[in-house]
């Protein structure tokens, strides 16, 4: 149970404040700076995954508005999840199936855009309380200041594994954005870290509580959840961070069918967006639809081939979705060789190269087809000689594979 919750803990990070903003219409209050032509522009690029396209928009807002915290937190933004997308971190299967936050990982940090990134957080807030220091009540720059926060929680958390760390930003981010929220009822955005945070904490067992030292801190699902789709359905800026969080937080529950009617929307609201179509198909591989699932990832990839049909893609992560799902189908050499395929993707990153190769080696174990497995097992530790998914391949190498 612990580690189930300790995975959504930090799947928050992910979902709750990277991505795209929805300009939904409403009473809902905002900073006007959201509906600026030029920031909806950059937007209309990050949501289809142009992210060199929406990087270098926000750029140019960023040098127009020096000094001002959202401008620099729609930067940092951008860059993070440039970042995720190119390790392969964006897929969700990465953090519900595996021990993500108790394993060694392989990851290919670029230091250069670590420094940027960090350096960009520590501007955003210094940039807020410089705000805040004129006026405590300026809803505006208390948003700001807890979406750096949480910026900067999903890279530490994603990309460092430093959770102590990603914990206590996160809980800063929280502060903030409650505070907004007292300050302002309608400022609609603040309820997504609000939201996450009721839900996490409601959803953590006491011995976990104990051993993060966070006693006394209450949270309920429900009142998270309905926080989320609050945002969902009337965020300006959030929106889609929202109901992204919603339909994690509903798969978490097993609430298949529902999570996927918002993914849904998603997909429809920004067809070329490979994510949104990767992720129902996750959905209905976790629902235990069996060859439907199958059908859906092929089809992502069948989409591949019409001109201009994704705007930018990470097929492996389409080629590891469809080899899980025809292991579940127990069809061993189709999954075999998407696993292979994905591992042998160009761009793949170091972690898929771990976990689809030990996977592959494993399928061929249960073929009989131990030169293969073998084979297929060192792949694994020469991608990441230092995870723990490559122990388990040593010691495969050892020892034939023969669980499911």
């Amino acid at each position: 149970m612990v580690r189930r919750v300790l995975r959504n803990l930090f799947l928050v990070g992910m979902a709750c404040v990277g991505g795209a903003m929805a300009f939904a219409a409403g009473a809902a209050h905002t900073n006007p700076m959201n509906n600026d032509p030029q920031v909806r522009e950059a937007y209309q690029h990050y949501y289809s995954l142009d992210y060199a396209g929406a990087v270098a928009r926000f750029e140019r807002y960023h040098e127009l508005h020096a000094g001002d915290p959202q401008a620099t937190d729609y930067l940092l933004n951008a860059l993070i999840f440039q970042e995720l997308f190119r390790q392969d971190l964006l897929d969700t299967t990465f953090y519900a199936n595996d021990g993500f936050l108790t394993g060694r990982h392989a990851t290919d940090e670029n230091p250069q855009v670590k420094a940027r990134i960090l350096g960009l957080a520590e501007e955003a807030v210094r940039e807020a309380d410089w705000r805040l220091g004129k006026n405590p009540n300026d809803v505006d720059a208390l948003f700001a200041r807890a979406w750096a926060r949480s910026l900067q929680c999903t890279y530490v958390a994603m990309m460092e594994r430093g959770y102590s760390a990603g914990f206590h930003l996160a809980n800063k981010a929280r502060e903030d954005a409650q505070h907004a929220l007292k300050l302002d009822p309608e400022y609609v955005d603040a309820k997504l870290i609000a939201g996450v945070y009721q839900y996490v904490v409601g959803a953590l067992p006491l011995p976990f509580k104990l051993l993060i030292g966070i006693v006394g801190m209450t949270g309920s699902k429900s009142t998270g959840l309905a926080m989320l789709r609050d945002d969902g359905e009337r965020g300006t800026v959030t929106s889609i961070e929202a109901r992204t969080a919603t339909a994690l937080f509903l798969r978490r529950e097993a609430r298949y069918k529902e999570a996927a009617e918002v993914v849904r929307g998603m997909k429809h609201q920004y067809p070329r967006n490979f994510l949104f179509w990767l992720e129902e198909a996750n959905l209905r591989k976790d629902a235990g639809e069996g060859m439907a699932a199958v059908e859906a990832y092929r089809e992502i990839l069948a989409h591949e081939a019409k001109p201009g049909f994704y705007t930018e893609t990470r097929l492996q992560l389409a080629y590891y979705g469809l080899g899980d799902a025809l292991r579940g189908q127990k069809h061993w050499r189709e999954a075999a060789e998407a696993y292979e395929h994905a591992a042998g993707t160009p761009g793949a990153g170091p972690e898929l190269k771990v976990r689809t190769m030990l996977s592959a080696g494993q399928c061929r174990d249960l073929l009989g087809e131990r030169g293969l497995a073998v084979h297929d097992y060192q792949m694994a530790i020469d991608a990441g000689p230092r995870t723990t998914r490559a122990d388990t391949a040593r010691k495969l190498l050892r020892e034939q594979y023969r669980g499911q």
